[in-house]
């Protein structure tokens, strides 16, 4: 038993000394974590709380949806919706500032829709004249100790390309598939709005190179996780640096994106993108109820399962544990739970 979370007998943390940076005595580790969305919130909501270590969030640019993409269309800004989870998660104000910067505008025919958040980060990034000093004056605001980062400056449309040769424009078309059947998502990339080439943000590559361990996920995989990875020089940043590097899988499947995905399947996918394995693959252990899983299945949904006695994994380090929460017939990733199992693959890292 290790802070709570049950490990199964066969599959504790290896003691053996992983490769990677070692820190220093007093010095704090460096964690970057490399995601978007809600499971990006839901990690680092319980990273937050630890204290002990030094993060770097790096958040995919490819938002399209709902008030970032009015944003985005209207104004001309970069998507704010995925940064804006990535302060809530980190302020030691996290509870009420979601209560005030999650509200919705309703009575003005301009703001109707927007939320309070997006709509200071749009107003600071004008202000200050770019976007991650917008995100670093929020931040400010609501005491965020840690660091936010865009994984790009440059305006970028993400677009799906099917295996019956179709291609998708926009994450929220991606994300939210029409009709009940669509082929398999076989490719994912980048376009650039204003130029003929994307840039990496140049602070990413420094943390990844500074960084002792990197997390990847959770998150959808190809509107969230990928969008980041294909930003020329984030990949060729992560196959040189020394830091180890752990991928969280999903625990369910999504119709659209990972329908009918085994958890290889997840793992295959990020690292032939990468062109490198994962040092290690975390992973929840306890199945949720029946009931929920019906809920699931009607949305074509399935449990992930991992079988850490599969000779596929290899050398890689399987970290399982229970870190399923199940709130409001919403199945995430439980935040404090998640973030334990990892500050304990930070202390065997070190």
């Amino acid at each position: 038993m290790i802070d709570g979370l049950t490990f199964r007998d066969h599959q504790k943390i290896p003691q053996k000394r992983l490769k990677g940076k070692h820190t220093v005595k007093n010095e704090k580790q460096k964690l970057v974590t490399i995601g978007g969305g809600s499971g990006h919130f839901s990690l680092l909501s319980g990273l937050r709380d630890l204290g002990e270590i030094d993060i770097s969030a790096v958040v995919s640019m490819a938002d399209s949806g709902g008030s970032t993409g009015r944003l985005r269309d209207e104004l001309g800004i970069l998507p704010p919706g995925d940064v804006l989870k990535c302060i809530l998660a980190l302020s030691p104000y996290r509870d009420i500032a979601r209560k005030i910067f999650l509200k919705r505008f309703v009575k003005d025919r301009r703001l109707k829709g927007h939320n309070a958040g997006n709509m200071l980060i749009t107003m600071l990034s004008q202000y200050t004249g770019s976007f991650p000093s917008g995100i670093s004056a929020l931040a400010e605001i609501l005491d965020v100790q840690s660091t936010i980062l865009p994984v790009t400056t440059d305006r970028v449309t993400l677009v799906a390309e099917l295996t019956d040769g179709t291609r998708i424009y926009g994450q929220t078309a991606i994300d939210i598939p029409q009709g009940s059947q669509r082929e398999r998502i076989q490719d994912v990339f980048l376009v650039p709005h204003y130029s003929d080439s994307i840039s990496v943000y140049p602070p990413v590559i420094e943390a990844i190179e500074s960084a002792h361990h990197i997390v990847i996920g959770p998150g959808d995989l190809f509107t969230s996780i990928i969008p980041n990875l294909i930003v020329p020089g984030v990949k060729e940043a992560l196959l040189k640096t020394n830091a180890t590097i752990s991928y969280v899988i999903n625990i369910m499947t999504k119709f659209g994106e990972t329908h009918q995905f085994k958890s290889q399947d997840f793992v295959k996918t990020i690292e032939e993108s990468l062109q490198r394995r994962f040092d290690g693959i975390i992973y929840n252990t306890r199945k949720p109820g029946v009931k929920i899983l019906a809920q699931y299945a009607k949305q074509k949904a399935e449990f992930v399962t991992v079988d850490e006695t599969d000779k596929w994994w290899g050398n890689r380090n399987m970290y399982g544990a229970d870190i399923l929460h199940v709130s409001g017939g919403i199945i995430r990733h439980n935040s404090k739970n998640l973030a334990s199992l990892i500050k304990q693959i930070l202390l065997r890292d070190n």
